[in-house]
């Protein structure tokens, strides 16, 4: 049986949900069976961890612990007639006696049977909420380029599952993405997988809310005289026009060629970087002789 959530989670009962989800977070981070293979007593905690996570996290769940119709394992807390706990009256049903009046026989003869053995753990089994499997909780690295356009990822889970897992078009660092019926078995039903993407780093953009950044390397001819070169984007290389006189640093904006965050595709900005070639010709070699002779100038601040 679980504790008590906000002490699995070492969080106060006025913790915010950013404080809820960052203290698992931690926990999870630090128990994750991947990290503790063979450690049965951490793997327990985690399970417990991820349990009163499911509890705090979910607005619903939270406000039923909070006012006792839930306990810490998720399971429902009835009440019998008059305040007593099922099981504790004299007739074996608590709250149930054989006296008329509330709590007595019509009271228990007016419900309907199936919630009588729901609530009591007679033989027509559970009633309905009892025995959800947990959910499972797991992080997925994608790239950005599966975020900006989708894609199918596989994830394995500690238990050695595997599911294929569709990325939507738009995905945003941090979104979860709800598996149903992909969790824990239960006795009445399974939970769910909730999978939280995470946006890799990557070796040529870099992510900046919904815009993305980039260096875009051009010649010395082409920061001149101007002209049109390669970009890279996270949708595949496009041509763009260099402005002429461009000096490094010069940001060209890329509309709609960015990330997303909340709903909407940002920009991407390239700064230029001009780039002299590995081997210096030799006419190259006499202009600039030339030039820092008789046509000196000093460059702008940077």
């Amino acid at each position: 049986m679980a504790g008590d959530p906000y002490k699995e989670l070492g969080v106060s009962r006025g913790a915010s949900a950013a404080e809820i989800k960052a203290a698992f977070r931690k926990l999870a981070k630090e128990l994750h069976p991947d990290k503790n293979r063979g450690d049965t007593a951490t793997e327990e905690r985690f399970k417990r961890v991820s349990a009163a996570f499911d509890i705090l996290n979910d607005p619903d769940k939270k406000a039923q612990f909070d006012s006792g119709q839930i306990d810490a394992d998720g399971q429902q807390q009835y009440r019998g007639y008059g305040g007593a706990q099922p099981g504790a009256g004299a007739g074996g049903f608590g709250g149930f006696n054989h006296a008329g009046g509330p709590g007595g026989r019509a009271a228990f003869e007016d419900l309907d049977l199936d919630e009588i053995f729901g609530r009591f753990g007679g033989g027509r089994g559970p009633a309905k909420g009892f025995g959800r499997g947990q959910d499972v909780r797991a992080t997925l690295e994608i790239s950005l380029e599966d975020s900006i356009g989708g894609a199918t990822r596989r994830i394995q889970f500690s238990d050695g599952r595997t599911l294929d897992v569709a990325i939507p078009k738009g995905a945003t660092n941090g979104q979860t993405i709800r598996l149903r019926g992909q969790g824990m078995a239960g006795r009445t039903e399974k939970g769910d997988a909730l999978i939280e993407l995470r946006i890799a780093p990557h070796p040529v953009f870099k992510v900046e809310g919904a815009d993305v950044t980039m260096d875009l390397p051009i010649s010395v001819p082409d920061a001149v005289l101007g002209g049109k070169v390669e970009c890279q984007t996270p949708d595949g290389p496009v041509s763009v026009t260099v402005p002429k006189g461009s000096n490094s640093g010069q940001i060209m904006r890329l509309r709609g060629k960015g990330a997303y965050a909340g709903g909407a595709r940002g920009d991407l900005k390239a700064r230029l970087m001009i780039m002299l070639p590995e081997t210096i010709d030799p006419i190259l070699l006499r202009v600039a002789e030339d030039w820092r002779s008789s046509r000196p100038y000093k460059p702008g601040k940077i």
